[in-house]
């Protein structure tokens, strides 16, 4: 597997789901933002979770050329959404550093995690209004597969459009969101040795709907799994990928970075 680094110059990258804003980071935004645009990873989107993550996201949207915001509740923090903090919400959905909705979805696979009408209900909401300001959608999606097709089927998604994070699906299961419209994005998961039904579905996807990921400070690719991941290390994932579809690292990397500026509308801002 071929990687690079700052003397090799490959093409740009784009890690498409970060969180810098979160408390693993927050404390050096700047060092890690340098250190990946050493390896050329110069565009990131810093993804919120909750409210107080969605607020860091917009401050390093702003502060950060290459740096956009998608912000959301995830579904264990759907307990904060009421109605003053969905009229926050609504605002800084007009603020023309925020690209996306999310991250939202459905998560069954923690019993702590609120119930499932619950989560449906805050998934609704946040596709509504996904509709509503024409943002792309960022979808969690966790031992909910079905219902979380199902409700991105009701709210029309192919009408905003939208990416499904982390994807560990099937093939089958992929072209079920293919279908839909979504873009398809893989993390470190991708590269590890005992996902091959992970491989087997990135062998599967269009290369126009495409994307890489971190998900940082989880999911570090090979080699450096185990340790907290970065996005600097998309890179690692950008030329596994490359070497799985028989590709060069600097096509995935412009594969993928075109895509992300078509989806999230970023060559009309």
């Amino acid at each position: 597997m071929a990687i690079y680094n700052s003397g090799n110059q490959p093409v740009d990258g784009y890690d498409t789901h970060t969180h810098l804003n979160d408390d693993t980071f927050w404390h050096d935004v700047a060092a890690y933002w340098a250190r990946a645009r050493e390896f050329r990873i110069v565009e990131m989107n810093i993804v919120g979770y909750d409210m107080q993550s969605n607020e860091r996201a917009l401050q390093l949207a702003r502060e950060f050329k290459g740096m956009h915001a998608i912000i959301g509740w995830q579904p264990e923090d759907i307990s904060e959404i009421n109605d003053d903090t969905l009229a926050v919400y609504r605002e800084q959905l007009q603020d023309d550093h925020v690209i996306g909705v999310g991250e939202t979805g459905l998560d069954y696979y923690w019993d702590e995690n609120p119930s499932a009408a619950s989560q449906k209900e805050a998934f609704r909401q946040q596709l509504a209004l996904a509709r509503e300001f024409k943002l792309p959608v960022t979808v969690h999606t966790r031992s909910a597969m079905n219902d979380t097709y199902n409700l991105l089927t009701e709210a029309h998604v192919e009408e905003f459009g939208g990416v499904m994070h982390s994807f560990t699906g099937t093939p089958e299961e992929a072209k079920q969101f293919l279908d839909l419209g979504m873009y398809i994005s893989f993390s470190g998961i991708a590269t590890f040795k005992n996902a091959k039904n992970v491989q087997e579905t990135v062998k599967s996807v269009p290369l126009d709907r495409l994307l890489v990921e971190t998900d940082a400070p989880y999911l570090a690719p090979t080699p450096m799994r185990g340790k907290p991941n970065e996005p600097m290390y998309v890179h690692y994932t950008i030329a596994y990928i490359a070497e799985l579809l028989g590709k060069s690292y600097d096509e995935i990397a412009e594969i993928t970075t075109n895509n992300a500026h078509r989806l999230w509308h970023l060559d009309q801002k």
